[in-house]
């Protein structure tokens, strides 16, 4: 097969979770149905944390973030399907791809960061209450948001740099319905040798890390909890991280299922599948999980959501 230079691609196709015409309407109502509920959900728990002067609090300073960071990552993906179903052109640019693939890293590797935060937030509180509040000043705070952003923008931007020496073949064909770096790669005719040991180094440590980091923090609080005398303590302790968990759980469980899925599979349409398991379905699921398990945050909400008709009015 033959190759061109990089210079010369003017496109790659985004081939999406499938060709059939007939479902192009499903998909798109179901994409957008998705994406509205992510960002509404999101921009509540945002506004909820900003406007309610009982959460002025570490744990939902962080979750805000968190909330920013999702909106972003759900923006950077879904209306450029959208836009690709309504026009019937499953085109994008190289540097629009390219673009794509630097946001969608810098989200999820944000969001990896922010959640082994909030786990060492949780473990700063219950293990060491007492000195809480001095450990998790608002300084500290911001500054430990500005690192996980550089992070993320520093590994984003060292991929993209990357891809760009990079040749391709022909076939330009991405199996997802997003532009993905992986993918990209896979596509190139020149050695990707390095491209792949940078990539295991930057899973490692935006993956490896912080999950390391949550083990260890929930290791404490446990130990710590179980030493606590008092029944209505551990109750409490847990349900302050029980939140938490439940979005751990969700988002590192759905991409171990990708990364599973991706090494049994071939199926390009699977691959396109499961990637929208880690992409959308956390980033949607992630305020519900909030509003509902957690008390104060459900009251901010529905105090919000009762001002909505006055202001309109």
């Amino acid at each position: 097969m033959g190759h061109r230079n990089q210079t010369y691609i003017s496109e790659f196709f985004l081939m999406g979770l499938t060709d059939d015409p007939e479902l192009q309407p499903l998909i798109f109502c179901l994409f957008l149905s998705m994406y509205l509920v992510t960002i509404l959900g999101n921009l509540l728990i945002i506004l909820a944390v900003s406007s309610d002067s009982h959460l002025k609090t570490p744990m939902y300073f962080f979750l805000s973030n968190l909330s920013f960071s999702d909106i972003c990552l759900s923006t950077t993906t879904i209306p450029k399907m959208l836009v690709s179903i309504q026009a019937h052109n499953h085109s994008i640019t190289y540097l629009g791809c390219l673009t794509q693939a630097c946001f969608v890293l810098i989200s999820v590797g944000l969001e990896n960061c922010l959640l082994a935060v909030m786990a060492f937030d949780r473990y700063t509180a219950i293990c060491h209450p007492l000195r809480y509040t001095i450990i998790m000043n608002s300084r500290f705070c911001g500054l430990l948001i500005l690192l996980s952003l550089l992070l993320s923008i520093v590994d984003a931007l060292l991929h993209s740099l990357m891809v760009l020496q990079l040749t391709f073949c022909t076939n330009l064909e991405i199996p997802l319905f997003f532009c993905e770096v992986v993918q990209i790669i896979k596509l190139a005719c020149s050695d990707t040798f390095i491209n792949n040991i940078v990539i295991y180094f930057a899973a490692g440590l935006f993956g490896g890390v912080p999950v390391c980091g949550i083990i260890f923090s929930y290791t404490q609080i446990v130990l710590s909890v179980l030493q606590m005398p008092s029944v209505d303590g551990k109750y409490k302790a847990f349900s302050t991280c029980g939140s938490h968990l439940s979005v751990v759980s969700l988002f590192y469980g759905t991409g171990l299922g990708v990364y599973i899925s991706s090494a049994l599979t071939k199926s390009s349409r699977n691959t396109a599948v499961t990637s929208m398991m880690y992409t959308v379905v956390p980033q949607m699921l992630n305020p519900f999980i909030y509003s509902l398990r957690n008390r104060d945050m459900k009251k901010s909400v529905i105090k919000l959501i009762g001002k909505i008709p006055f202001v309109f009015q």
